[in-house]
């Protein structure tokens, strides 16, 4: 294995493609905040922690979330929740995601992490379709609720505004095709005075399958033309980012699965965005010296390389994804126990690989299939919360992190 190996940058086109386009688009303005890059790394449990924010912002610039964290974990200061949120000092925008069912103890969690100077941007989720959380109203079934969603978000921009924190949301486009929340939502996190406005181009129903709607994000653009929008889905590569932009007119775009396993992909980003056609074409070698820097930033992460590795074996199948590395040297990686057998085994790779292409490119991670959201028994039958239903809130913050 080469220690000191550079990735390629390569001007060469993706195999799908007959070009390689790409614009001179703009800083993201938050606030006071100046994201160079307009490119925003998204919450993703177990997935975005300091070690992966560190990695990707090796090789391009952005603004890099924490996992998702809730509310009423940051109030009681659990371990857990506290380590979430936790930066180290080469972090330039210290950017944290927090969920919430509850005005109340959203605003008790952001004036601690105001007062207590641990982040410079926060986000609130309305966006994760996860059943454990939309089961209890939470994430992308709580716009629905038109009132309790616009108490959150006035009072966590209020709570923001007292340091001149932005405050930005993530959100979906609905609950379903048959129950569309994010243009109502829009105006009313507008009107709280947000930061920037973040679109999944998906339905909770949908989860990740078929393919996201450029559309809506579209749509939201013209509806909202005085705040920041921002587009996520189906963004795999620096060519989907640009077609992004130009068919929808966002201001930045957010990269959720296509970044597992490709780091590199926020330097495809920034070159695309300063206006060059400059692309990583990592071989084997350089995607095992950047999954074995991964594994070190781990160990280094949690202080405990058992728990370091444990880490990194899901990571495993994303590096490798398109690359041709046999099944059993897989299945040894995936169970890998310390770092010396990590290097071991990564040098058992076949090192003379190039980059394979197109089997690189193009979707990752689970897609999942469309399914009936789980709700709150009655959730539809009005856009107002109801006592019942306000009670049953209590039960959605009880974990450290939505998933």
């Amino acid at each position: 294995m080469c220690e000191n190996s550079t990735v390629t940058l390569s001007t060469d086109t993706p195999a799908e493609t007959n070009a390689a386009p790409q614009l001179k688009l703009p800083p993201l303005q938050l606030g006071k905040l100046t994201v160079d890059t307009p490119v925003v790394l998204a919450p993703m449990a177990g997935v975005t922690n300091k070690a992966f924010r560190t990695l990707c912002q090796e090789y391009g610039g952005g603004l890099y979330v924490t996992e998702m964290v809730t509310a009423r974990a940051l109030v009681e200061r659990k371990p857990e929740s506290m380590r979430i949120i936790d930066h180290d000092d080469h972090e330039k925008i210290r950017s944290i995601q927090i969920y919430g069912v509850d005005a109340v103890n959203v605003g008790k969690a952001i004036r601690m992490v105001v007062e207590e100077d641990r982040a410079d941007h926060i986000d609130l989720n309305f966006g994760c379709p996860v059943p454990k959380v939309t089961k209890r109203g939470g994430g992308s079934a709580l716009p629905w609720k038109t009132d309790l969603f616009t108490a959150i978000v006035q009072t966590a921009v209020r709570e923001a505004s007292r340091n001149d924190i932005p405050l930005t949301i993530k959100m979906r486009k609905g609950i379903d095709e048959d129950h569309l929340t994010y243009l109502d939502s829009a105006k009313i996190a507008r009107d709280a005075g947000v930061a920037a406005i973040a679109l999944h181009g998906r339905t909770a129903a949908q989860h990740y399958a078929g393919k996201a709607d450029w559309d809506s994000i579209a749509q939201l653009r013209e509806a909202i033309p005085d705040v920041p929008i921002l587009g996520n889905g189906d963004i795999f590569s620096a060519e989907d980012a640009v077609a992004m932009v130009e068919q929808t007119g966002v201001d930045g775009v957010v990269i959720g699965r296509g970044c597992q396993g490709r780091p590199w992909l926020f330097g495809d980003l920034q070159n695309a965005f300063e206006g060059t056609a400059e692309r990583y074409r990592p071989g084997v070698t350089e995607v095992a010296d950047m999954i074995y820097r991964h594994a070190e930033l781990l160990v280094e992460t949690f202080a405990d390389e058992h728990r370091g590795l444990r880490e990194i074996r899901k990571h495993v199948a994303w590096y490798f994804k398109g690359y041709p590395v046999g099944g059993e040297l897989r299945a040894k990686m995936a169970t890998v126990p310390d770092l010396a057998t990590f290097r071991e085994l990564l040098g058992q790779l076949d090192h003379s690989m190039g980059y394979p292409g197109a089997a690189v490119e193009g979707p990752r991670g689970r897609a999942g299939t469309p399914k009936v959201p789980s709700l709150p028994d009655g959730w539809l039958d009005s856009r107002i919360l109801g006592d019942t239903e306000r009670l049953g809130l209590v039960e959605a913050e009880l974990d450290i992190s939505g998933g």
